[in-house]
């Protein structure tokens, strides 16, 4: 009996797909000195977001899942990038950058900064592929368009979008012909499925939570991805032991201490997560006799903050329900501020 050529590992259970720029890694591009910048760094010398490699790390340990990374940095970076992520030990399965050169030649200058022709044809390209069951959570930040696209995106492979608004969107969202037509084709070949979980956007430039609600509770605004990791533990991706790996390497590594990984817990409380079994499960897992754990301080002190702060709270609020999103109404949210000003 002959045996195959290769065993082809099992389909995902989950995708994570991830953004770069402020979302993974720290990056100003505000200004053209900042682009020029950041174009020039070396691998070594780029910075990650605290905790973002570690939350990947430990999300990819089951070895169920896929990485996909869709970013705007342009292709021309890619080595530099796989570099840095190589560096940090993350390990992908999709990597798409922006062609800005080919935009320019072919004097497509919306592209340039445009983000819905962009990413939404990518992902939903990539989700065409994916098993049908396979759950996704998806990150990015508040500096572009992120909670419009991602949203968009859950809710046309949902059904919840039917094609006159798709079409009205990309029209007002300026989206090239060419690109509007892969988003139809992509998404027709999708069948309809509510995979989607959780959205997280890195509140990299400090845009109010609020900002968001329009959006609904499966977008969740975070200032830290220990916050992640909590609703992420909470929703049945992390186990407590992976959640305290993330605070630990935060605390030794990126200067948080227990307040502000305290404040962050309560940051979500207030806002009506559901996180009395995250609570308990982190406090379970200090109590056993795991001698690192508790030489590490002040890791077992946070704990116990959190836990006494939720005896103070009581029982939170329900989270709200699921709510129809109005991206006729926000599409100007997924505008760049150029295309805004022209649009007045």
């Amino acid at each position: 009996m002959s045996l195959p050529d290769r065993i082809d590992p099992p389909p995902p259970k989950r995708i994570y797909r991830w953004d770069l720029d402020k979302t993974y890694l720290r990056t100003d591009f505000d200004s053209f000195r900042d682009l020029v910048r950041t174009a020039m760094q070396k691998a070594h010398q780029k910075v990650a977001v605290p905790g973002a490699s570690a939350l990947i790390k430990e999300l990819a340990d089951k070895g169920d899942s896929r990485l996909c990374i869709v970013s705007g940095s342009p292709t021309q970076m890619r080595a530099v990038l796989e570099e840095k992520l190589k560096l940090d030990g993350v390990k992908w399965d999709e990597f798409v950058l922006k062609d800005n050169v080919g935009n320019l030649l072919r004097g497509r200058f919306r592209a340039l900064r445009g983000q819905v022709g962009y990413k939404l044809p990518a992902i939903l390209e990539s989700r065409a592929s994916a098993p049908v069951e396979a759950e996704e959570v998806l990150f990015g930040d508040d500096a572009e368009a992120d909670a419009f696209i991602y949203s968009l995106y859950a809710d046309l492979i949902a059904g919840r979008v039917d094609e006159r608004v798709l079409n009205q969107v990309m029209e007002v969202g300026a989206v090239y012909p060419d690109d509007a037509e892969r988003v139809r084709q992509a998404w027709k070949k999708i069948p309809v499925a509510d995979p989607v979980r959780r959205i997280f956007i890195h509140l990299d430039r400090l845009t109010p939570p609020a900002h968001f609600a329009p959006y609904g509770p499966r977008v969740v605004p975070i200032f830290n991805y220990f916050q992640a990791a909590l609703v992420l533990l909470a929703d049945g991706h992390l186990t407590a032991p992976q959640v305290i790996k993330i605070a630990v390497e935060m605390v030794q590594t990126a200067g948080h201490n227990i307040i502000t990984l305290s404040n962050s817990f309560q940051d979500l409380l207030r806002r009506g997560l559901p996180l009395q079994h995250a609570a308990a499960a982190l406090s379970q897992a200090l109590d056993g006799p795991n001698g690192l754990l508790q030489a590490m301080r002040p890791v077992p002190d946070i704990i116990a903050a959190f836990t006494k702060r939720l005896a103070a709270l009581g029982t939170p609020p329900p989270p709200p329900r699921v709510q129809a999103v109005d991206y006729l109404a926000l599409v100007s949210h997924a505008l760049p501020r150029t295309h805004k000003e022209r649009k007045k």
